[in-house]
């Protein structure tokens, strides 16, 4: 019987194109690997090439083109000729409106994290539980933020007007002594505006910590419930150590898109009105100096400045926070 076996061994190993020598199977010839790894290049090119020339041509290549014009005093038509070298950057960086925007774009990233993060993880425990009617909660959690923005930002800007639903609710119930400006005071307006982003973005933040808890095995609590651990005990040893790299991708993405924001505060308060209300950001500063200031080398430089910012914060982030989850992502040798 061995003697078939080691037959029927052979004779596989010779159909599979594979030689002996020796009882054991002989590498394969320099040019077959080659060939082999040539192949698989090809593949590698052929999936990646049309994504990678996608980002060069839509996201690198504006970058450089922002950093080009940074070096110019240039109106936005025409070539541009005059050359400033550094003095763009320089003025930036030295301006105090700038200083205050990026003070006020820091604030605004810190609070999304410290509001949007516990509540976010608060909402999925809570909405990972098997209670009546959590799918409709779920879609009324999400649905905010598949509005639109300039319907979030015109919605919420007519209603808190001084004259607007808001003001109008607290007088009918009793509560005019609570009526005020929540748009242009400055006492108000930053938390005013952060009521409306955790409104508008807790949805995603809880869509994702539910995907985070989905993958924690059910035997991990049912083992922990033989154990005589409490259902706070269970939470604090395992739900959120599990949840942790959900809620790092969260923070980084939550950080991101802080630093970048535009949309609601220019629809909301304008580029003038978000200055004096302490609401402004790096994007609309960039705009109000820029595009409408007709200073267009300036409103470049100021876009690199930004993404100098973000880039090093992701980087930052990248090596103090995510290391460890990175760490197992890498593949050596795989070519």
């Amino acid at each position: 019987m061995s003697d078939t076996l080691g037959t029927d061994t052979a004779t596989d190993r010779q159909s599979q194109g594979t030689p002996e020598v020796g009882g054991a199977a002989k590498p394969a010839p320099p040019a077959v690997r080659r060939r082999g790894r040539a192949k698989m290049r090809l593949e590698i090119a052929v999936l990646s090439g049309p994504p990678i020339l996608v980002f060069v041509a839509f996201v690198i290549f504006p970058v450089v083109l922002a950093a080009y014009y940074g070096f110019y005093r240039w109106q936005g038509y025409g070539p541009a000729t005059e050359w400033v070298g550094l003095n763009n950057y320089r003025l930036i960086l030295t301006d105090p409106a700038f200083q205050q925007v990026l003070w006020h774009s820091l604030l605004i990233m810190g609070l999304s994290l410290a509001i949007q993060g516990p509540l976010a993880i608060f909402l999925a425990i809570l909405l990972n539980q098997n209670i009546r009617g959590r799918s409709v909660i779920r879609v009324l959690i999400f649905v905010p933020f598949i509005i639109s923005e300039v319907i979030v930002g015109t919605g919420w800007g007519l209603m808190l007007q001084s004259n607007g639903a808001a003001n109008d609710l607290l007088g009918h119930l009793g509560l005019g002594s609570l009526r005020n400006d929540w748009i242009a005071d400055p006492k108000l307006a930053i938390w005013t505006l952060m009521a409306i982003i955790s409104w508008k973005y807790v949805g995603f933040a809880v869509i994702l910590m539910l995907a985070g808890l989905q993958s924690i095995p059910d035997e991990l609590f049912e083992a922990a419930q033989i154990d005589g651990a409490s259902y706070w005990q269970i939470q604090r040893r395992i739900t959120l150590p599990l949840l942790g790299p959900t809620v790092r991708i969260w923070g980084l993405l939550s950080i991101i898109g802080s630093l970048q924001l535009f949309d609601l505060v220019f629809i909301i308060w304008g580029q003038y009105v978000s200055g004096t209300a302490g609401t402004s950001t790096m994007a609309i500063y960039m705009v109000a100096q820029g595009r409408s200031a007709g200073q267009f080398g300036y409103g470049s430089a100021v876009a690199v400045v930004m993404f100098l910012i973000s880039f090093i914060v992701a980087l930052l982030y990248q090596r103090l926070v995510l290391r460890r989850d990175l760490r197992g992502a890498v593949t050596e040798g795989v070519i």
